[in-house]
């Protein structure tokens, strides 16, 4: 870790300013910034508090943590819209709770003749603490994007629409090589580029909130991660 690295990653965040822009906002020259972040001369005191207000980070942050989550499995965060769809969703309260949800909402796609499912997921929050703490269980669910003119025959999932809507989203290469880093990490650096480029999350009850999407692309697993934003 380094003051530097992480100068370097917080200014690409930021809507990939350059040295320039950085260099006019702090009142020095870019050949300052330059050397700040090569490590070889520290900001003074007064321009660390500065870059800390800036880049909404503590100086701690600035000078101690690793703030570049990001590393060569993450793809550089983007914006997308997602357009309107409907999906069959299915929650599962369980102790491998994202593998059954999972399970069971690509055997309905299969059953309901649905080939080359498209299926998200993301965390199920209406758990109570004596499930968690207790039985050590959580909750996840699953949901199959639905082709435009499907009907469903089954009564075991629940149907629902998403309007269209904004999020911020980051792809992960091989994330189940080390899954409980990866992910949470990925998570981590979304939210941190939404915090850097002043970018509020959607509170619409309506969207979803956040979602997963696992793919495979020439012999190779990705996960794409979404949060939604208010990008008024």
């Amino acid at each position: 870790m380094s003051l530097g690295t992480n100068l370097q990653y917080l200014r690409k965040m930021r809507n990939a300013m350059t040295q320039e822009d950085l260099a006019e906002i702090m009142g020095v020259s870019r050949q300052t910034v330059a050397k700040w972040e090569s490590d070889a001369v520290y900001p003074e005191i007064e321009k660390l508090i500065r870059l800390g207000e800036f880049f909404s980070c503590s100086t701690d942050q600035l000078l101690r943590e690793d703030i570049n989550s990001g590393n060569e499995a993450y793809s550089p965060v983007g914006i997308e819209t997602v357009n309107a769809f409907r999906m069959a969703r299915y929650a599962v309260i369980s102790h491998a709770p994202e593998n059954d949800a999972i399970d069971h909402i690509r055997k309905w796609a299969k059953d309901n003749g649905i080939m080359d499912s498209q299926i998200i997921g993301w965390d199920f929050p209406f758990v109570s603490q004596q499930q968690i703490n207790v039985f050590h269980m959580h909750g996840y669910a699953a949901a199959c994007i639905l082709p435009d003119d499907f009907v469903s025959k089954c009564k075991d999932v629940e149907i629902v629409a998403q309007d269209k809507a904004e999020y911020a989203v980051i792809t992960i290469t091989k994330p189940f090589r080390d899954p409980f880093v990866l992910i949470p990490n990925a998570y981590k650096t979304i939210h941190s580029y939404l915090k850097v480029n002043g970018i509020k999350q959607n509170k619409d009850e309506r969207i979803l909130s956040c979602f997963e999407k696992v793919y495979q692309k020439d012999a190779v697993e990705y996960m794409d991660i979404f949060i939604s934003i208010d990008n008024e």
